[in-house]
């Protein structure tokens, strides 16, 4: 069992405690954070509480965590859409709605099912059980290209690809709001929002660096289809720095308007372009993942 314990800052006052708990423990799902307080596994100053319980300024808040049992991931017969493969490193094409790793709460259905399934015994083993292969990752919502490591040789050369940013990665994405400039670049740290730790925001104090290199394709009425390069890969690093320009990608109601004109199932990101050296022959390889569906009938419906 893992205690943890935490005083409630002035600016943390009157939030939920179950929100509040899940900000500070990223890895721990709010809904097992509500079973553990109906499990009396929760206290603040020494007694219990419910969910819902708004925390005050010098709270003392108390957490017991039962350690964590690694499940055995199984392998799923899950159709994948591939763009290259060979010995050494797979990549996909990411549908919408697919998780990439395995998570309390979601065990089945993720890419690393389809992947076992696909690759059997080779996977690199370097980030564990729950993330055999994974070397990088994108949102549930975001669709597109996804590098798999066959084995640990392939996974440190990507590793130390993503580090020193040598790997090209261009998203498209349609935002908000008619962008003016031809082009720009957003150079802005990201780490937790100050006041919701479930989002990310630009954080002067405590963010780390991020660097979005965007450029307008097209232009409509009221919205703009630019393409994204990355520099770094920080969480939800596109949403959050075009957002904080003021265009907000369209689909996104995390960082954008709640309500979206369009049917939608989340953020309009598509991680079109992929390209990397070859840990093996470093040989310069690109892929291309083409517009999901239902990006390009947004495209059609803009452009009437």
């Amino acid at each position: 069992m893992n205690r943890h314990f935490f005083t409630v800052t002035e600016e943390e006052q009157g939030e939920r405690l179950d929100k509040y708990l899940a900000g500070l423990l990223p890895e721990v799902s709010r809904s097992f954070i509500q079973k553990l307080l109906k499990q009396e596994e929760v206290t603040v100053n020494e007694k219990t509480v419910k969910a819902n319980y708004q925390i005050r300024e010098n709270d003392k808040v108390e957490i017991h965590v039962p350690e964590a049992v690694e499940p055995e991931i199984v392998p799923e017969d899950i159709p994948l859409d591939i763009l290259y493969e060979d010995e050494d490193v797979l990549v996909v094409n990411k549908p919408k709605n697919m998780v990439v790793h395995p998570a309390p709460g979601h065990y089945s259905g993720t890419l690393v099912n389809a992947v076992m399934y696909h690759c059997r015994d080779n996977l690199s083993g370097i980030n564990g059980v729950l993330r055999p292969g994974i070397v990088h990752r994108i949102d549930k919502d975001t669709t597109g290209s996804l590098i798999i490591c066959k084995n640990d040789v392939a996974h440190n050369s990507l590793a130390e690809q993503l580090k020193v940013h040598s790997i090209n990665r261009r998203y498209r994405a349609i935002v908000h709001g008619v962008i003016k400039e031809e082009e720009g670049v957003v150079n802005a740290p990201i780490g937790r929002h100050p006041n919701d730790r479930l989002k990310m925001a630009v954080n002067y104090k405590n963010g780390k660096e991020a660097i979005t290199h965007y450029k307008v394709i097209e232009r409509f009425e009221k919205y703009t289809y630019v393409e994204c390069v990355l520099e770094t890969g920080r969480t939800h690093q596109i949403r959050v720095h075009m957002a904080s320009i003021g265009h907000p990608l369209v689909g996104d109601s995390v960082y954008g308007p709640s309500k979206c004109p369009f049917k939608l199932e989340g953020q309009t990101l598509h991680a079109q372009i992929l390209g990397f050296s070859h840990p093996r022959t470093e040989e310069y390889i690109e892929v291309s993942a083409p517009l999901p569906e239902y990006f390009e009938n947004l495209l059609k419906i803009m452009n009437k």
